[in-house]
């Protein structure tokens, strides 16, 4: 009889529970820990909603809703198991203290990610006894559905740590990025730091609604990044010589004050036309509605791309392996 694969998930907010949701699908039993009683019990509700999109895909024979265990003592948590995901509030002093805790708990073997979406590794790993095995496993919402995870190590951190982690994220069908150098925040959410910046500018100066912005993105460029990206889309756009006649021909527009990557201040009269520009998009649907309509989009957008790709272009196979 293979013996069962144990993974603890610490912290059981929204990406906890999507952490939940994906090791389960994939035939894993799962220790979840949340000092709160009621973020437990809604830990179940939410894995169960989100075995409904991912059985669409297609479930590990083992997976069953029957191998989620939920604890409020840390070390209960942590008993057996063979990896560790951390996903508390993103404060660093949290944090810090939280990974030093399962550290002392742990056999020095296993491994710890930390789901930080922005915190440097080397300050939340710097209490840590075994700060080798400490990283970070950014994941992306919802992280039952889509498969990027990117790992970074701190200054401590083993290669070898790295590697194995980017194996257990493979298992569970998941695209790892590797960041070369440690840096706050990341490649993703830098690069979509900067695309919320200009929309918050666009939106102050009244040169765009919340709804016109998103519509900028879904029905031009959105639809060509979820192919190629950004830097691939560029080089289409240089025609037969590609990069190089797109640098050349565009990007003298990089001296133009087009953008203005500073943000701007936040103040009330922002605040209220994002939060009433967002409430008129979404009109009657609830957050549930919403969340059901975005997972059937992205399962349907993640099948075309796998199904119709993967032959062309070595890597695509590798991208979304959670779809067979």
């Amino acid at each position: 009889m293979a013996k069962k694969k144990i993974v603890s998930i610490i912290g059981t907010g929204v990406i906890g529970a999507g952490w939940t949701a994906r090791f389960i699908a994939n035939g894993y039993h799962v220790q979840a820990f949340d000092p709160s009683l009621r973020s437990l019990k809604k830990l179940k509700t939410d894995v169960k909603k989100a075995l409904i999109s991912l059985s669409k895909i297609g479930l590990h024979k083992n997976a069953s809703i029957k191998n989620l265990s939920c604890h409020n003592n840390l070390q209960d948590a942590l008993k057996d198991t063979s990896f560790v995901q951390e996903n508390a509030p993103e404060k660093e002093k949290l944090k810090t203290s939280l990974l030093k805790e399962i550290d002392q708990l742990l056999d020095k073997k296993i491994l710890i990610a930390s789901s930080s979406s922005g915190l440097l590794p080397t300050i939340i790993q710097s209490k840590c006894k075994f700060p080798n095995r400490v990283l970070i496993g950014h994941p992306f919402n919802p992280v039952y559905l889509l498969p990027l995870v990117e790992i970074v190590k701190g200054k401590k951190t083993s290669q070898q740590s790295a590697l194995k982690l980017k194996k257990i994220y493979e298992d569970i069908g998941m695209k790892p990025l590797m960041v070369r150098k440690e840096i706050e925040g990341y490649i993703s959410d830098r690069l979509q730091e900067a695309l919320w910046r200009e929309s918050l500018h666009l939106i102050k100066d009244g040169i765009a609604s919340t709804e016109e912005i998103d519509d900028a993105i879904v029905y031009g460029p959105g639809l060509r990044w979820a192919f190629m990206g950004v830097c691939l889309t560029f080089h289409l756009a240089g025609g037969e010589e590609g990069m190089k006649h797109m640098l050349e021909q565009f990007g003298p527009a990089l001296k133009l004050p087009w953008t203005k990557l500073k943000a701007p201040k936040l103040n009330k009269k922002l605040k209220d036309r994002m939060i009433a520009g967002t409430k008129k998009q979404a009109g009657k649907l609830s957050i549930d509605d919403l969340e059901k309509q975005r997972d059937l989009f992205l399962i349907e957008i993640m099948k075309t791309l796998n199904n119709n790709h993967k032959n062309n272009f070595p890597n695509w196979g590798k991208k979304f392996n959670s779809f067979k």
